[in-house]
């Protein structure tokens, strides 16, 4: 039996966007550690709860990234979907969903995780950050620009690129905040459904969320940029992703061949990547089993061999 949590938050506030996916605002009963801006922009916090119809099992916890920014010192936002088939016996979310606000509940209030800016791409880099989120994915790279309009309300976001991906256009938590960054600060907001035929009314960008990479559309995705055609490069643009493990090994299968670098040992020492190159491609996620299939012979050959061809290509131009 798993021992049960001491709980020490209470869900101040819950606003379901569907029947299946929610944003769940928490105060934690301790202060906030420190003073002003209290984590870092990407990081996570453990939240966790006892099943109390089924007490043999215990508590149950769970990484997730905050979505509210670091100068948000009253509450700690988290963008959480319902896992329909979970494969734990004591599934979190099951858990969650039967709480209203008031209820109490367990928070590990030390955030921790290296998907910021400053562990990624760095603080000083002048690229443009291409942010792939998929589902709730978003919350890290909301995070983001909201902190980064905290701290300099005229900040431009002409740097940022959010590429949100979601089955259907209800499932594009925070629209209306980030049409605004659009509007107001320049931001680049891709929203994209990826079933489109069951969504009449939707008239935006269809297809998963790395599909933006793909032939055919990534001319579209230079042209929004204000790139040269064959200018999405690691000399203009790095690459984070939050989402699936899928979204995350499309996307690093799409452009390695263009020369960027993934941030995972495994994968560069499989496509035979040099330990002085610079990552260009950052993704979050909790599994330790790469995203991309290592054990897939021809895969790998051929990514070894695009993407070899494309940084011998750019040193020549050099």
């Amino acid at each position: 039996m798993a021992k049960p949590l001491e709980y020490n938050a209470t869900l101040v506030e819950r606003e379901d966007l569907t029947s299946a996916l929610g944003v769940f605002r928490i105060r934690p009963d301790e202060a906030l550690p420190g003073t002003g801006s209290w984590f870092v922009p990407g990081q996570y916090m453990v939240l966790g709860l006892n099943n109390e119809v089924k007490v043999e099992l215990g508590g149950v916890r769970r990484p997730m990234s905050i979505a509210s920014a670091p100068e948000r010192r009253d509450l700690v936002e988290f963008y959480i979907r319902y896992v329909e088939r979970p494969e734990s016996d004591n599934p979190f979310t099951h858990l969650l969903w039967t709480r209203k606000a008031g209820d109490r509940m367990y928070v590990r209030v030390h955030p921790t995780g290296k998907f910021t800016v400053p562990d990624t791409v760095g603080i000083d880099d002048r690229r443009i950050k291409v942010c792939v989120a998929a589902g709730t994915g978003l919350a890290p790279f909301l995070s983001m620009v909201r902190s980064e309009v905290n701290q300099d309300p005229r900040r431009s976001l002409a740097d940022y690129v959010i590429i949100h991906g979601a089955s259907y256009s209800a499932d594009l938590g925070y629209r209306d905040e980030l049409e605004a960054l659009v509007r107001n600060h320049g931001l680049h907001y891709l929203p994209t459904v990826s079933r489109p035929q069951q969504d009449p009314n939707w008239r935006g960008h269809s297809g998963r969320a790395e599909s933006f990479f793909g032939p055919g559309r990534i001319d579209g995705l230079e042209d929004l940029l204000g790139l040269p055609r064959g200018g999405f490069l690691p000399s203009a643009v790095q690459i984070l992703i939050c989402g699936l493990q899928g979204t995350i090994g499309q996307c690093i299968e799409s452009l390695v061949p263009r020369g960027f670098v993934p941030d995972n040992r495994k994968i560069r020492r499989a496509l035979e990547i040099a330990d002085d190159l610079k990552p260009t491609i950052f993704y979050e996620a909790y599994d330790t089993i790469p995203p991309i299939d290592l054990e897939d012979a021809p895969r790998v050959a051929g990514l070894k061999a695009a993407f070899h061809a494309a940084h011998s290509a750019t040193r020549s131009a050099l």
